[in-house]
């Protein structure tokens, strides 16, 4: 599969919603349903685009961050498959799959990279019989699992067989870490995942912020997702850098999605995107 192939079942095609299951819960928004839109995917349902429209009425550039995010994360798996070496991905919450996704990038610098896909939502799961049909045989793998729950990650015998945690892993948590409330301790999560992980592992997240935003207009956004499947908590700089506490960020650290590394000139302010990003490695 290239970067320029579509990740489709037979239903994705055309311009319909993909056909709705009690699973499913289509009638309620679902974060990742709502990052496919903002990126112009057609795997979402009514109430994904009316909860993403409302998103985007009161903040165009969400969409300008998402596309930011993307291409950050693309980056990021070129720079630790190419640079530092790294064969094995575990990317969580990886929403639903779509040109340009990790085991892409990872494996057209090394065709043996291994990557667990692991995400919460089962339309995830629907997709990823797509993915996998690209993928080489045994090298991928699309999971049903909970952040919350970084213990039954590590210990999933799926995770382990694609997998070997005594050899350094990256672990990936794109866009995901904001929807996971102080009340469920994320850095926590984090620690438990990093702390598993053999040296030379690595840490690429991204996370949302209202660091550029003007107070009075910050609580806009994470009001529309109350009535999806996960809330929304904004971080500051400072925040975020907490999540990589006892880890070596690479160069330039934490900066902006634009600002990691670009391939060219950003075009987009630091405002415009509002997305936190690194990458660091386990000493």
């Amino acid at each position: 599969m290239t970067d320029h192939q579509e990740i489709s079942l037979d239903w994705m095609s055309g311009e319909q919603s993909p056909p709705p299951s009690a699973e499913l819960r289509p009638e309620i928004p679902h974060p990742a349903r709502m990052y496919d839109y903002y990126l112009g995917g057609k795997d979402n349902f009514p109430a994904d685009r009316a909860a993403a429209e409302q998103v985007l009425a009161l903040s165009p550039l969400v969409r300008i961050s998402a596309l930011a995010n993307r291409a950050f994360l693309q980056r990021a798996v070129r720079t630790l498959a190419a640079e530092q070496g790294i064969r094995q991905f575990l990317d969580i919450g990886t929403g639903i799959p779509s040109a340009g996704n990790t085991h892409e990038i990872a494996q057209a610098v090394d065709p043996t990279a291994k990557v667990a896909y692991l995400d919460n939502d089962p339309i995830v799961l629907v997709h990823g019989r797509a993915l996998l049909a690209g993928a080489q045989l045994g090298s991928v793998s699309v999971l049903q699992a909970d952040l919350r729950d970084p213990e039954a990650i590590l210990t999933d015998p799926a995770v382990r067989e694609l997998l070997d945690l005594g050899k350094p892993v990256a672990v990936m948590l794109f866009a995901i870490l904001h929807f996971i409330d102080d009340a469920d301790d994320p850095y926590g999560i984090v620690r438990t995942l990093v702390d598993a992980l053999p040296s030379g592992s690595y840490l690429a997240l991204s996370h949302g912020t209202a660091d550029f935003v003007d107070p009075a207009e910050a609580s806009k956004g994470p009001a529309v997702y109350r009535s999806a499947t996960a809330q929304l908590t904004m971080r500051s700089r400072e925040q975020v850098l907490r999540f990589f506490d006892g880890l070596e960020l690479l160069e330039p650290g934490l900066v902006t999605a634009p600002l990691w590394r670009p391939d060219q000139a950003p075009q987009d302010t630091d405002g415009q995107v509002a997305i936190w990003a690194g990458v660091a490695r386990k000493p």
